[in-house]
């Protein structure tokens, strides 16, 4: 009897965010969104007439960038034998983007470029590519089994990259610069922000806690930030103790650097929302959807045209679940994989709405009659914003109406939309369970 294989038909349209990855990466955190692939998802990129379409049909030749702090080295291979054609090490400036640059024309125009690191050491020359209108593929950490026994130097990272992306069907594209990566950048320095005026919180709290009778007399009995407030606020008095007026100054100095702490994080976040309010305001006017939550899902979107489905930036958000069935049995289980920040996005969106939102409500008291517990309501949820999100962001991008899947009708794309028929009575495709 013949080997049944299954895959997606011919001209279907698959993979994750332009074939991100193989079905295994290896060297790359479950968390990572290289790694936010279906290992069930064996999709691959058809031509017409039911061919496979590989990225030496595309191309000519295929560049590979093993990208440093200091230094970039390149090797151009031919897409059709995988031989290396020439290699070259320049600096990691504009001078030596130039000459990589240089060195790609020479092999004509179909050529790709295979870099390692574009969101770190590679980002210059990334953005120096695709300004030039070049095609720029990111590619993760090359199989490290390949390389476990062998050499390993800046030239043979050069040629793995190369051979990595004519050996894959399914290539990532690299994130936009722009207000993106503002966004990325406020976003990482405002986390940061945060976590230091937690710490510093914490400490004072508890050095109050130990503090002499005086000083908590003085301090009296507020809470939160009242309570910074009054520990800033913390004077020396006549004839306190060496010891008092020691406690008194890193109770000040703590209280003043929590509260500098959380006026920062608040100028990153206003600058966030500006950002957004200009990009795409649409999203602020969602259901739990605020500046952190929107500048979170506008990273990892990036652009329209980066994901081939809003099933694809579902997998990305680690809110598609996973088919666990075996026999008898029907189970989804949860996937851990993807952008985590992303899918904490999500999250807060589905308990904000899970509380204040009528539409979620009536939707959450429907699937408990049915059987759902809470847990698999809300992944349910999540599944459902990820769509909603995701299409909100490319039909105001295109422009176009955008349609729920198999229904025929306009979707409002958010779930507190006044006097749409469109509710979440329909569960998400692909729901655990469901």
């Amino acid at each position: 009897m013949p080997a049944r294989v299954t895959g997606p038909r011919p001209g279907q349209r698959t993979g994750l965010i332009r074939s991100l990855a193989t079905e295994v990466v290896l060297g790359v955190p479950r968390y990572s969104t290289a790694a936010s692939v279906r290992a069930e998802d064996n999709n691959v990129h058809w031509a017409k007439g039911g061919r496979m379409s590989m990225l030496a049909d595309e191309v000519d030749v295929v560049i590979g960038i093993d990208t440093h702090k200091y230094t970039h080295t390149a090797a151009v291979l031919s897409a059709s034998t995988a031989g290396v054609l020439a290699k070259m090490t320049v600096a990691s400036a504009t001078a030596g983007y130039e000459e990589l640059y240089r060195l790609g024309q020479r092999y004509g125009e179909r050529r790709a470029w295979s870099i390692e690191g574009t969101a770190s050491y590679g980002a210059g020359l990334t953005e120096f590519l695709q300004a030039r209108a070049e095609r720029v593929i990111e590619m993760d950490h090359p199989n490290r089994a390949k390389r476990r026994n062998g050499v390993k130097n800046d030239e043979v990272d050069a040629v793995r990259a190369a051979r990595e992306a004519l050996a894959r069907d399914k290539l990532a594209e690299p994130r936009c610069q722009g207000q993106r990566a503002c966004l990325a950048t406020l976003l990482c320095v405002r986390a940061s922000a945060v976590e230091a005026a937690k710490q510093a919180r914490t400490q004072f709290q508890s050095l109050v806690v130990t503090s002499p009778e005086p000083l908590r007399e003085r301090l009296g009995k507020p809470k939160g930030l009242a309570l910074l407030r009054a520990g800033a606020d913390l004077a020396d008095q006549d004839g306190d103790s060496p010891e008092l007026r020691l406690m008194a100054g890193a109770l000040r100095a703590l209280a003043r650097r929590a509260l500098s702490l959380y006026q920062e994080a608040k100028s990153y976040q206003a600058s966030m929302r500006t950002i957004v309010e200009e990009w795409h305001p649409e999203l602020l006017a969602q259901s739990g959807v605020g500046t952190i939550v929107a500048a979170t899902v506008l990273c990892a979107w990036s652009h329209p045209g980066r994901f081939r489905s809003e099933a694809s930036f579902a997998m990305l958000a680690g809110s598609a679940p996973l088919d666990a069935s075996s026999g008898l049995s029907t189970h989804h289980r949860l996937s851990r994989c993807g952008d985590r920040q992303l899918n904490r996005a999500l999250h807060v969106v589905v308990i904000t709405r899970w509380t204040k939102d009528k539409a979620t409500i009536a939707y959450c008291q429907k699937r408990r009659a049915d059987g759902k517990s809470d847990r698999e309501i809300k992944r349910c949820l999540k599944r459902y914003v990820a769509r909603s999100l995701f299409r909100l962001l490319e039909s105001s991008s295109t422009g176009t109406e955008t349609m729920v899947s198999g229904q025929g009708e306009s979707h409002p794309l958010a779930l507190s939309e006044p006097g749409v028929k469109v509710s979440l009575h329909r569960a998400p495709t692909g729901r655990p369970g469901g």
